[in-house]
């Protein structure tokens, strides 16, 4: 079996959420705990940190992560979906799991893969534990898939959990309100296990703080942190290659989790931060926020795929100079039209389907659009939109590039 042939098995016999949408979502542990006991219990043989959230805990994990990395810990790193390759949601020190770790890892379990048929998620989770216990590493800093109470990841006992903020995404399986939300998400919290949140949102922290109490464990407000550090969270922001306010505030949760973790006794300076921060994607392989592909004319992208995400990027969207040329695509479960008024009405829109079972036709997503008075033309891919797209904008025009995750893992 080579990696090709592996990846084949993985992507075609194990439903995997982002590609078919909610038939892979599996609503207990069950599998995960069936599967990472057979491969001898590997998440218990490394220290943990758990991170949830709506939006942002990609950019948080990957913050926590390159720091410890930078301060000599031997850090892996999980996070989800992939933009290009499989081998990008496992990472040790920033080095994506090797392919034949991965070829291996399916070699060696084939059978019981395919007796137990677990989702592509919980195969996933399972393989990065195995590879972090083979590579020995000091952290695993693991993030949440989906909601927390039922994720694959929450099998783990972390030393430290962060919950990023609440918002109104996958609501099918989640709950249709802000304390519906927050609760499944709270299943991360464990005894003993300090949480942090960085964003104060009134009925999500109530249910945070119950929950607390409940797990009797200390709840650590990142905001009051901020403000506290401020100096610190300023003077780090400047090596922080990430943008606009969101962005602040992941590195205001991130930077108190490391704090609590030195007042538990881990060595990290804030030279250390400086370094993780300069060095972010090179220790995480973060991309996709905020991210520049090309100038002249500029061209920016981001994941943003639910109105929480959208509004937090409005600043740098209203910052874009000339005429913007707005490529965008969406998968079939989002609220397109709420998405679509987060964006100025003003711009040129070039409407595709990313190349995923779940995406939204390109047509129907232009109607949509047209609904809105964000009008356009449709494409045959991602590529061929942001092509017309660069042929009809001028060197003094922007491409902005967004809608969906996938949509962005086909030019990044």
């Amino acid at each position: 079996m080579d990696y090709k042939e592996a990846t084949d098995f993985l992507y075609g016999n194990l439903p995997m959420f982002q590609r078919v949408g909610p038939v892979a979502f599996k609503k207990d542990l069950t599998n995960t705990i069936k599967l990472l006991g057979h491969l001898g219990n590997p998440h218990n043989s490394f220290k943990s940190i758990h991170i949830a959230g709506t939006n942002g805990k990609g950019s948080t994990a990957s913050i926590i992560a390159s720091v410890l990395s930078s301060s000599g810990f031997s850090t892996g790193l999980y996070t989800s979906p992939h933009l290009r390759s499989f081998t990008e949601r496992i990472r040790v020190d920033g080095k994506e799991i090797p392919e034949l770790s991965v070829t291996r890892f399916v070699e060696e379990n084939m059978n019981f893969l395919k007796k137990l048929k677990p989702s592509f998620f919980e195969m996933t989770v399972a393989m990065a534990f195995d590879h972090f216990r083979n590579e020995e590493v000091d952290f695993a800093v693991v993030e949440v898939g989906l909601g927390g109470r039922l994720d694959s990841t929450n099998v783990i006992n972390p030393e430290i959990c962060l919950i990023t903020n609440i918002g109104m995404d996958h609501m099918e399986f989640l709950g249709e309100t802000i304390k519906e939300i927050a609760w499944e998400k709270a299943g991360i919290i464990k005894k003993g296990a300090p949480l942090v949140v960085s964003e104060y949102h009134e009925d999500s922290f109530e249910v945070f703080s119950e929950k607390c109490l409940q797990q009797e464990t200390k709840l650590i407000k990142a905001w009051e942190f901020g403000k506290k550090e401020s100096t610190l969270i300023e003077e780090l922001g400047f090596k922080f290659k990430l943008h606009g306010d969101h962005q602040k505030k992941n590195l205001t949760g991130a930077i108190c989790l490391l704090h609590e973790l030195i007042q538990a006794g881990v060595k990290i300076s804030v030279k250390d931060m400086k370094r993780g921060l300069k060095d972010l994607e090179i220790n995480s392989g973060l991309r996709g926020r905020w991210y520049q592909l090309g100038s002249k004319p500029d061209i920016f992208c981001d994941c943003a795929h639910n109105q929480e995400a959208l509004e937090s990027i409005q600043p740098m969207i209203g910052g874009l100079k000339g005429t913007l040329h707005v490529v965008w695509g969406s998968v079939s479960d989002k609220d397109v039209k709420k998405n679509l008024l987060m964006m100025p009405e003003t711009a040129s829109y070039y409407y595709c389907a990313p190349d995923v079972p779940r995406k939204m036709n390109a047509d129907e997503l232009r109607l949509v659009g047209e609904s809105t008075g964000r009008k356009g033309s449709s494409y045959g891919s991602v590529l061929n939109a942001l092509e017309a797209a660069k042929e009809k904008a001028g060197k003094q025009d922007s491409i902005f590039i967004g809608g969906s995750t996938f949509v962005v893992a086909e030019v990044v």
